[in-house]
């Protein structure tokens, strides 16, 4: 990328004295000599270390809900921790938080909080382990569930390892996850219902857990197949296993109630993150009431930091304002435009493509039609994808450099940059398609 980030250089090379390729998280790290380091953000927008302005569509891979450094967020956070940050009590704005999470999401009848998704999933499968007192989960190829063992899993290898999609091989996506683990984990293709089938029919009475993104979320903003996850719904049901729905990055983006509100299902457990507190650190489990009691009966869950003030401060302020204003509405108004503006102008220059996910959270897989899973989607042009990535970038259009991430948006995003971006779009297509 042509970018002046002669800052963003100088502090890459600072931070990669004292940190591990110099940030805090791999998924911040786009290579040696090409990864911003960020000024400040606000709104709709983002500054970079040297100055540079950006329309943020990563929004801090989705927990900006509202916009950056939002007002009235963060003056109730301001408000908050001058009566204390943390303490090893519980507070009112903790079970208002609760019961708003409560009112809001369908499946949930009590919730309990943690620190992060990555906490919220491994809480969630502890406690379907408990319940259910069978070990094996079942998670879909592609999907992310958090940095926990259990089931980072034929998440990010090349699909080439993953075997014959009937009979799927666990592949782990990091050294350092114990071997003996993938006696606990089957991983199979998203949006088969047929094999999901055959495999429950040999090993159903021996799973705990079916957990499963509303969409993937990683892996292009793919959707379930027509009733996909009712099926889950029905099988779980079948076999007396948890269906985890993983709502870390659906949860308050697609609807108020999340997918459980969009798609009309209940799950027994679900986990919440991002979203939930407009970037401040807050996640959350909850489910059926019958499955959530067994925590603190035996089964254990907490955290020094799962009632940090800031979080739920932010969390309380932001369903609030979901609850009062056209969020998620106005949203979808602006990321419809932004989604069939993208696809307008990747028709009209003939490129083949198909978009995938929702107006608030989107993705767009280029040189194929049609993708179901990790392993259609691996077919499609992911180098041209990521060309045009970083031509949007050096114009001042910044989606993740990762074509695996969706393009998300906030309330703060306007009409007028909206129009930008296509403005930008289109110029960027057709240097693209010219130098193709």
């Amino acid at each position: 990328m042509n970018i002046p980030w002669q800052k963003s250089n100088l502090l890459q090379k600072r931070a990669s004295k004292v940190m591990p390729l110099g940030v805090n998280s791999n998924f911040r790290y786009w290579g040696e000599g090409m990864t911003p380091y960020m000024q400040r953000a606000k709104g709709a927008h983002l500054w970079d270390a040297d100055g540079n302005k950006y329309i943020d569509y990563r929004m801090a891979f989705g927990p900006i809900i509202l916009g950056h450094a939002w007002d009235e967020v963060n003056e109730k956070v301001k408000q908050e921790i001058d009566l204390g940050t943390l303490a090893a009590m519980t507070g009112e704005l903790e079970i208002e938080v609760a019961e708003k999470m409560v009112r809001m999401c369908p499946g949930l009848e009590m919730v309990r909080f943690a620190c992060s998704g990555t906490e919220a999933t491994m809480h969630a499968l502890r406690v379907a382990r408990a319940f259910t007192g069978r070990e094996r989960i079942i998670k879909f190829e592609g999907m992310y569930h958090g940095f926990q063992d259990y089931t980072l899993w034929s998440t990010y290898a090349p699909v080439e390892a993953y075997g014959n999609p009937r009979s799927p091989i666990p592949v782990p996506s990091s050294s350092g996850i114990p071997r003996p683990l993938n006696q606990m984990i089957v991983t199979l293709p998203f949006n088969n219902a047929e094999i999901l089938e055959n495999t429950l029919r040999a090993i159903g009475e021996t799973v705990a857990a079916i957990i499963t993104e509303p969409c993937m979320g990683n892996c292009g903003a793919i959707e379930p197949q027509r009733n996909f996850l009712q099926f889950i719904r029905k099988q779980c049901d079948k076999y007396d296993i948890v269906m985890i729905l993983d709502e870390v990055k659906t949860g308050f983006r697609i609807a108020n109630g999340g997918a459980q509100e969009y798609y009309r299902i209940k799950p027994d457990l679900a986990t919440y993150a991002k979203a939930l507190a407009n970037g401040y650190p807050l996640a959350a489990l909850g489910g059926k009431r019958e499955i959530m009691s067994i925590i603190g009966q035996g089964v254990s869950q907490g955290g020094t930091f799962t009632n940090n003030k800031p979080g739920v401060a932010a969390a309380w302020t932001t369903l609030t304002i979901l609850q009062r204003e056209p969020v998620l509405k106005t949203i979808e108004k602006r990321g419809r435009r932004l989604m069939d503006g993208i696809g307008k102008i990747l028709s009209g220059r003939g490129i083949p493509f198909c978009m995938n996910g929702y107006p608030s959270m989107f993705s767009y897989a280029i040189g194929v039609e049609k993708v179901t899973d990790q392993r259609s989607w691996n077919e499609s042009d992911k180098d041209f994808y990521l060309a045009l990535v970083e031509a949007l970038i050096e114009r001042g259009v910044m989606p993740d450099h990762d074509a695996r991430e969706p393009w998300f948006l906030c309330y703060a995003h306007t009409d007028e940059e909206i129009d930008e971006t296509l403005n930008i779009f289109t110029d960027v297509i057709k240097n693209a398609d010219r130098q193709r």
